[in-house]
């Protein structure tokens, strides 16, 4: 019974392995921003992951060309390429929408992504970058305006997926938040 259980658990992980391979894959080519040596200046590189012959996961630095333009993206996680503040929205309360919604157009013509990290606001104009920070895990993510809403109850802004996840506000729904308006 117990070799039972063994193997049933070892068929149960096998697509976990999986899709942890093909996640590490999919991510060869990365563009990233480092320090160079001896200076807090950042420079830009291109990573490169592989997996070697005995599964164990390699990364190369590449650098770029120093006129190459910069490939972080809204809410990418970096210090050193968020916009400034120009105005503190206040606080309320955050929804997300997600799979439900995917492929569907926003109110600015857009087809949307759940995986990107995008929000509905009704009155930022579209394109608004826009920091949201969950008042319960202190947690950030910056978000593209890109569609409007929502319009439930006394909601201030619906989170696509990926910016909820960013946050920890996915398994509750929805939760509280502080926003400001950023310079970008």
């Amino acid at each position: 019974m117990i070799r039972d259980m063994k193997t049933l658990a070892k068929r149960r992980l096998r697509p976990m392995r999986t899709m942890a391979l093909f996640g590490i894959a999919s991510m060869a080519a990365v563009p990233v921003s480092v320090a160079r040596a001896g200076t807090e200046e950042p420079a830009l590189m291109e990573a490169t992951i592989g997996l070697a012959t005995d599964n164990a996961a390699g990364v190369d630095l590449i650098p770029q060309p120093e006129n190459m333009e910069s490939a972080i993206q809204p809410g990418a996680g970096s210090d050193l390429a968020e916009p400034e503040t120009l105005e503190h929205l206040g606080e309320g309360v955050a929804s997300w929408y997600g799979p439900k919604f995917a492929g569907r157009r926003t109110a600015n013509g857009e087809t949307f992504n759940p995986t990107e990290l995008t929000a509905a606001h009704r009155t930022l104009p579209f394109g608004s970058l826009v920091r949201v920070t969950s008042s319960r895990t202190g947690k950030s993510v910056v978000v593209r305006i890109n569609d409007r809403g929502p319009f439930h109850g006394n909601r201030v802004i619906d989170l696509s997926e990926a910016a909820a996840s960013e946050i920890g506000l996915k398994a509750r729904g929805s939760g509280t938040v502080e926003m400001a308006l950023l310079d970008g």
